[in-house]
């Protein structure tokens, strides 16, 4: 009998998160497009949980997570704040693909609803975010995590983003 107990190691490598100066004059789209070719640093939350932002246009962006034992809470089930960290990545980058240069967003309101438990064998989750409304303060955004192969729904979102003006330094 195998002992299941043995204590087990996951090791996950980011770059730190050091904005480039001149994201100031790129709108969120370019922002984002950076990440995706390799030329901005992704944020590490990514790493942390163990998913990554896999598409990116105007007014949608698209993640992909994968779910394992490292994620489990007491129950032997993946922990809801996975799929909800998930799911506000994709909503916040979608809000953020369609804010022009100077401007930039934060969740003002995040609504999860998990329809189907994820555990550590299921198959690799993909959540795509889409803008409803962008306006001068606030941004409306809704989201679904499906199974990337099987194509059943686990969750679902929706947030407001109040969206401001950057910080000029310097």
């Amino acid at each position: 009998m195998t002992d299941t107990r043995t204590a087990r190691t996951r090791t996950h490598t980011w770059e730190p998160p050091a904005p480039d100066p001149e994201d100031i004059h790129r709108s969120g789209l370019e922002v984002l497009q950076r990440i995706l070719d390799g030329l901005r640093p992704a944020p590490p939350i990514g790493s942390t949980l163990g998913f990554r932002l896999v598409e990116a246009a105007e007014g949608r962006a698209v993640f992909e997570g994968e779910p394992g034992e490292h994620l489990l809470n007491p129950m032997g089930s993946v922990h809801g704040g996975f799929l909800a960290t998930l799911l506000d990545s994709a909503l916040g980058c979608a809000v953020l693909s369609t804010l022009p240069a100077g401007r930039l967003y934060t969740t003002a309101q995040l609504g999860v609803h998990l329809v189907r438990p994820v555990f550590a064998d299921t198959p690799p989750l993909r959540c795509e975010g889409t803008v409803l409304h962008t306006g001068r303060t606030t941004a409306t955004a809704e989201a679904r995590v499906i199974g990337a192969t099987d194509g059943k729904l686990y969750a679902h979102a929706t947030t407001t983003c109040a969206v401001m003006d950057a910080p000029r330094n310097g």
